[in-house]
């Protein structure tokens, strides 16, 4: 069984591939927003879904870092990127824009949940900061919550769990520049 998603509405529409032949075109009407779109069957010339990407961390280190959620009931793995300065961190909802939204049906992690601040220091190394966003059920680093005001430095393999989803922090190597 595979999965598609809406381009309007985000939601999955559940079909058997095995009775199609590749390079055959379906068209699907989606149940929640009545929109009309169509997929083609068999191997994509662009870029694969992120679900069958080949989750590469060390790519994603190269910059600023990267985030890897950890596969649980609620999603799959993912690796996401980090940028310098804010990054905030949350739920991927349609109309909400957030800069590392993590694909999850985790309704106890807010839209908008945490926030980890990427900034250079004097000598040129990254510094990592951790705060809530503010959300509902609170942001944990190493099982210990965060309060509303705290500003956490945080380093490579920290664990940070947000909602009933954990991602570990995975920071760009120190010897590149």
């Amino acid at each position: 069984m595979k999965r598609v998603r809406c381009p309007k509405c985000d939601g999955y529409i559940t079909f058997d591939e095995t009775k199609y032949v590749d390079g055959q075109s379906l068209i699907f009407v989606c149940q929640q927003c009545k929109k009309q779109f169509s997929i083609r069957i068999g191997k994509s010339k662009v870029v694969p879904p992120r679900k069958e990407e080949k989750l590469d961390e060390s790519a994603a280190k190269e910059a600023f870092g990267s985030i890897s959620v950890i596969e649980n009931v609620f999603g799959f793995k993912q690796v996401l990127p980090l940028s310098e300065g804010d990054n905030v961190i949350g739920r991927r909802c349609v109309g909400t824009s957030i800069n590392v939204p993590i694909e999850t049906s985790d309704m106890s992690m807010d839209r908008r949940h945490c926030i980890i601040n990427i900034k250079r220091n004097k000598q040129g190394g990254l510094v990592y900061t951790l705060r809530d966003a503010p959300s509902l059920t609170g942001t944990f680093l190493n099982n210990e919550i965060l309060q509303d005001k705290d500003r956490v430095r945080i380093e490579d393999g920290a664990i940070i769990t947000i909602g009933a989803t954990t991602f570990i922090l995975r920071a760009a190597d120190a010897g590149e520049e």
